[in-house]
């Protein structure tokens, strides 16, 4: 079964951070004019549930990005990844630091469950480092590698055991579309429009310099769903997307 690679009317999907459904499926409504698609999170899918989702895809019919970054040995992700495939999720994440087994067993139990629910596979990519993180905080947790090397090594990981793309910070973008390739899926949250907060946030760049990268999605949550009017704040991200948007359609 293929994976859902389709042109989305825009790269962005909103980050609905909140366990709340009322509140998702209000700001799910207010955007979906200006955004591609939705990501929901371990915070939304712990206190909701397939059933919150199932309400967040028909109140906005938008493609979901279905964030919970399992990691645990491979037999229980795959298990993982076969529940939720039947969700018809665009996109799913797991962490690469689950190592080449497990990787390649999401990959292939979202195939299987794909053609068993005859749903087009979710793209399956890998969270290297989290956003949130410096050099410092690789330091503490073990890790002596500076986060530029750990990215790339798990990046280059993640190719090899068969993912889609993988999650970076934008900062990690041209390097890893030079070492990987066009076909290879990078997804960049960090990603905060100059007149926006930066948050807790370390390694971030704005929606255009993403894009221009070489990104082919881009996570926004709190510049969009924490503004007065999110609205009108999704479709300025979309506005200063558009001339590369363009450029790409005269392509």
């Amino acid at each position: 079964m293929t994976s859902p690679d389709r042109q989305l009317k825009t790269p962005v999907f909103c980050a609905l951070d909140t366990p709340d459904l009322s509140r998702a499926t209000g700001l799910a409504a207010k955007v979906a004019d200006a955004i591609g698609g939705l990501k929901l999170g371990l915070e939304f899918f712990t206190a909701q549930g397939p059933k919150g989702v199932k309400q967040i895809q028909k109140a906005s019919d938008l493609p979901i990005f279905l964030d919970l970054k399992f990691n645990d040995i491979p037999n229980t992700v795959a298990g993982a990844v076969r529940a939720v495939a039947p969700l018809g999720a665009y996109m799913l994440t797991v962490h690469t630091n689950g190592g080449r087994a497990m990787m390649e067993a999401a990959v292939k139990a979202a195939s299987e469950a794909a053609y068993e629910v005859v749903k087009a596979r979710p793209l399956i990519v890998g969270v290297t480092v989290l956003t949130s993180f410096d050099n410092d905080d690789l330091a503490e947790i073990g890790v002596e590698s500076k986060v530029v090397d750990q990215v790339r090594r798990m990046a280059e990981l993640a190719k090899l055991s068969g993912l889609d793309g993988v999650v970076c910070s934008p900062r990690e973008v041209a390097m890893l579309r030079s070492d990987l390739g066009d076909g290879f899926k990078l997804v960049t949250p960090g990603v905060r429009p100059e007149w926006a907060s930066k948050d807790d946030q370390k390694r971030i760049m704005s929606p255009l310099e993403a894009v221009s990268a070489g990104a082919d999605y881009l996570v926004v949550g709190r510049p969009i769903t924490g503004a007065k009017d999110p609205a009108s704040a999704a479709a300025r991200i979309a506005a200063e997307l558009a001339p590369i948007e363009s450029s790409a359609d005269d392509l």
